[in-house]
């Protein structure tokens, strides 16, 4: 059995091993360039359509790291595909608000992945865990299609509280959905050219 093996199982089991040797690596927020803001500023968005392919697996296991594209718990048990869609539209809708041009324009999302912590992960992990959010987002003229900018590949990654720091996090009124939609929206507006760039790269423990 490999060491990162072993070290989930540890931790299912209740051993005391290191969690830095569970599942991990090197995560980011990360796309290629913004859009120039003399250029999006001219845009108005008027829609975000998301899509969740039926290719992306789904994983219910209540376990550490379920292996699954799509791992999402706070809603209740239901379609989490139409979940997921509506947390990124949300979102995304968020981060374009300070786009007020006069040309209508729609943002597309494909969606690639989006593996955010089981609640027994949330709640045996300390200072450990990541929400792993990729996908693909292109801008098109809302009335003609014309691709204005992209596709493009997003990652939006950020690191998962967990343990005391998530108990913490919920007694402010803080939620996984809270801070995933948070951070996508920064990441949006970055990638937009109406924010702050959130480019970062982390190294955690988690999946």
């Amino acid at each position: 059995m490999s060491v990162s093996r072993r070290s989930v199982l540890g931790l299912i089991l209740g051993s005391p091993l290191v969690l830095s040797a569970c599942v991990g690596g090197s995560f980011r927020t990360f796309y290629p360039e913004a859009i120039p803001a003399e250029v999006s500023r001219g845009w108005r968005v008027t829609d975000v359509r998301v899509s969740v392919p039926d290719t992306l697996t789904v994983s219910e296991a209540k376990s550490l790291l379920p292996a699954a594209d799509i791992v999402w718990r706070e809603d209740p048990e239901g379609d989490r595909r139409a979940q997921v869609a509506t947390i990124m539209r949300n979102a995304t809708l968020r981060g374009a608000a300070g786009l007020r041009g006069s040309r209508p324009v729609v943002i597309e999302l494909a969606m690639r992945r989006f593996h955010a912590l089981t609640f027994e992960a949330e709640t045996r992990m300390s200072d450990a865990g990541v929400h792993n959010i990729d996908f693909l987002a292109t801008v098109v003229d809302a009335g003609t299609g014309m691709i204005l900018a992209g596709p493009v590949e997003i990652e939006a990654s950020l690191p998962a509280l967990s343990g005391d720091q998530m108990r913490a996090a919920r007694a402010r009124g803080e939620s996984q959905k809270s801070q995933i939609s948070a951070h996508v929206a920064r990441t949006i507006a970055g990638w937009l050219g109406v924010g702050s760039d959130p480019r970062s790269e982390f190294n955690r423990s988690g999946d």
